[in-house]
């Protein structure tokens, strides 16, 4: 006991020779700067948990990348510490009370705790997002009834996160007190307040020029899009970037920007996403199930990857590969979002998410599939086994016109709960089966899967059937196919089933995959779209570009609908338009034919062949500029369609 005692004696007495006296300001620029050392911390860490996407990051770069930082973590940090600054430097003696201080240290180590905490959890979330957390993370997760168990779960899953944060808050809290102050070292009143408010000035001085990034009058203050500046990928801006100064910077706004890129006849010619079907064909009421399934990334399929491992990669999905063999699929099929509150419109509605949710930002009349074959007799519904409310899944879909929704509630029994997500995808399955044997037809109905989400769970009696493979999700996977071949077996001896058209597909790719180019800014949107009719007729391998926002003309064509409405994908079994795709990732992304551009808002910042060149090791952009040029003006008429429609209300024909 006495040797405990004299051990920490000894570091008290050391702990205390590390600490010097200074006056307010030098503690002040001390600690400041000691939380500059931990965002720069931080950066490392957000870089090396996710090595696989920063892959073609090399050592001298990222030394750049590092010091391109610095601006953003010294406005970060000014905002978060705005009240701790102005009760430091405030020029009253109450500055030197013990308790004041006491109160003070409270202060800042709660708020940069919450900062650090935010630098670290993108650490881990970044994989599911591919971007900086955003403030729409709270609108997204504020009606989640199992908010606690994701965290816990997320707690102990990601253990060693949540070991770096407690580090980082042991360093915060331990070299805070390094330097003690004492005060007030100016006798004289009058001396005391002169050089305090003159100390002030200076201090607003500097954090003016801090938040805004620099004092240049010609330059707005710097906003998440100045991080493009100091990349040569647009993927590098997260590591640019902190999270605080992102979800600083997106508080309060929409972020959608009315554009005039072209006069509105122009814009009508380049782009239109009004379709005006020319159908001859009678409206057909044929049923029509889509089926969603939770980051199924298109790496996962043995029959769309037979080339990869050297001809002999089988996949994780025996059932869906049989089920393409009679289905039209697609060489090269993307996702809109990268969230599922994302791609639900997408899927549903035909519109993507281009820096900006639609569901959480717009609150526009919009048509869907459910509200448009709604108005034409079809019976909606669409199923969910999670909690209800969870992701905002709800609430979208009585936007979208869905009239019957399906949840954790409404399967009234919770023996089937995974405990974390929702009800299992077999059991989940086979209540929807049943489920639409009673519906009167026609009808149109969605389903969402879930067991292919962390903590990448299957139900214990089933954990010896799959063989599994490298990655966690791989089981889960197995499992949910498995769940769908059980789900088509019931289905097939119903008798809505041959009068029903099946467009499957997956809200975005998964966290976790194992090809290289998975990890590129192309592969990062690759997942499956498939449609399949029960009479084989649409049995076909595409070589055209497909994308999510494409699934809802596609069906209304197939539907042979007759009446206009807006969709900004394309019907991909009838139109004769070329086809494209687009999405976003810190820059617009526009694919056509074999390129892939990239635009950062301002302008182009990539163009690669990605079909023959998959790791993106080459830019053209400075060598093809016609196709630059062309790619470039298609990419600028989309979003000023979209941008302008959304601020207008007219994402639906009145």
């Amino acid at each position: 006991m006495a040797k405990n005692t004299l051990t920490m004696e000894r570091a008290k007495r050391y702990f205390e020779g590390l600490q010097i006296r200074g006056n307010i300001y030098v503690a002040l620029v001390f600690r400041l700067a000691l939380v500059m050392v931990l965002f720069a911390a931080c950066r490392v860490g957000f870089f090396f948990f996710n090595l696989n996407s920063f892959s073609h990051v090399k050592t001298p770069y990222f030394w750049h990348l590092m010091k391109s930082g610095l601006v953003f973590d010294a406005s970060a940090i000014l905002y978060v510490n705005v009240l701790y600054i102005a009760l430091m430097v405030f020029p009253l003696n109450i500055r030197f009370n013990r308790y004041y201080q006491i109160s003070l240290k409270y202060l800042f180590v709660i708020t940069n705790g919450f900062a650090l905490a935010a630098n670290v959890a993108d650490f881990i979330y970044y994989k599911f997002t591919l971007r900086r957390t955003t403030v729409d993370i709270f609108r997204q997760f504020e009606n989640e009834t199992n908010l606690a168990g994701l965290l816990y779960h997320f707690v102990v899953d990601y253990w060693y996160a949540v070991v770096v944060l407690l580090m980082f808050l042991f360093l915060l809290i331990v070299f805070y007190n390094v330097v003690r102050v004492r005060g007030p070292q100016l006798k004289n009143e009058m001396a005391y307040y002169v050089s305090g408010i003159v100390a002030m000035l200076i201090v607003i001085t500097l954090f003016v020029g801090g938040v805004r990034g620099g004092y240049r009058l010609s330059r707005k203050p710097i906003t998440v899009r100045n991080a493009g500046e100091f990349v040569k990928d647009p993927r590098d801006i997260s590591i640019v970037l902190n999270t605080p100064f992102v979800i600083l910077h997106t508080l309060g706004k929409t972020k959608v920007e009315e554009l005039n890129h072209f006069s509105a006849s122009e814009l009508e010619s380049i782009y239109n996403p009004v379709h005006v079907p020319s159908d001859s064909i009678p409206f057909g009421k044929k049923n029509v199930v889509v089926i969603i399934l939770e980051s199924f990334s298109k790496e996962f399929f043995g029959a769309l990857n037979r080339d990869k491992k050297y001809g002999k990669y089988d996949g994780y999905t025996p059932f869906l590969d049989s089920l393409i063999q009679s289905s039209l699929t697609f060489d090269f099929s993307f996702a809109n979002g990268q969230k599922s509150i994302d791609d639900l419109p997408s899927i549903l509605s035909s519109i993507p998410s281009l820096n900006v949710t639609h569901f959480l930002s717009s609150g526009n009349d919009m048509n869907s599939l459910p509200s448009l074959l709604g108005e034409n007799g079809y019976h909606t519904s669409f199923f969910n086994g999670a909690p209800n409310g969870s992701t905002g899944f709800e609430d979208f879909m009585t936007e979208a016109g869905v009239q019957h929704y399906f949840g954790k509630t409404e399967y009234h029994n919770d023996v089937d709960f995974d405990g974390i997500r929702g009800i299992w995808d077999e059991k989940f399955l086979n209540f929807y089966a049943d489920k639409m044997n009673e519906f009167p037809q026609p009808f149109m109905s969605t389903f969402f899967s879930v067991s292919t989400h962390h903590p990448f769970k299957i139900p214990d009696e089933y954990d010896h059937l799959f063989k599994g493979g490298p990655l966690e999700i791989h089981k889960c996977v197995e499992y949910t196919d498995y769940s769908l071949e059980l789900f088509f077996n019931k289905i097939k001896e119903m008798p809505w089933y041959e009068n029903t058209l099946f467009v499957i597909t997956s809200d975005h790719t998964s966290s976790e995959v194992e090809f290289p180019e998975s990890h590129t800014s192309w592969g990062h949107y690759t997942v499956p779209i498939i449609f399949f009719a029960p009479d084989n007729s649409l049995a076909s391998r595409s070589k055209q570009l497909a994308q999510q926002i494409d699934i809802m003309p596609s069906v209304l064509g197939y539907l042979h609908y007759d009446k206009p409405y807006v969709a900004f994908g394309r019907d991909i079994l009838r139109e004769s338009s070329e086809p494209f795709a687009i999405n976003y990732n810190h820059a617009y992304q526009f694919f056509q034919d074999q390129y892939f551009f990239q635009y950062d808002g301002t302008k182009p910042i990539g163009l690669y062949n990605f079909k023959k060149d998959r790791l993106l090791h080459r830019n053209l952009v400075n060598e093809e500029s016609d196709l630059l040029q062309a790619m470039e003006k298609k990419t600028k008429a989309i979003i000023q369609q979209y941008n302008n429609r959304m601020i207008e209300n007219r994402l639906k024909v009145e």
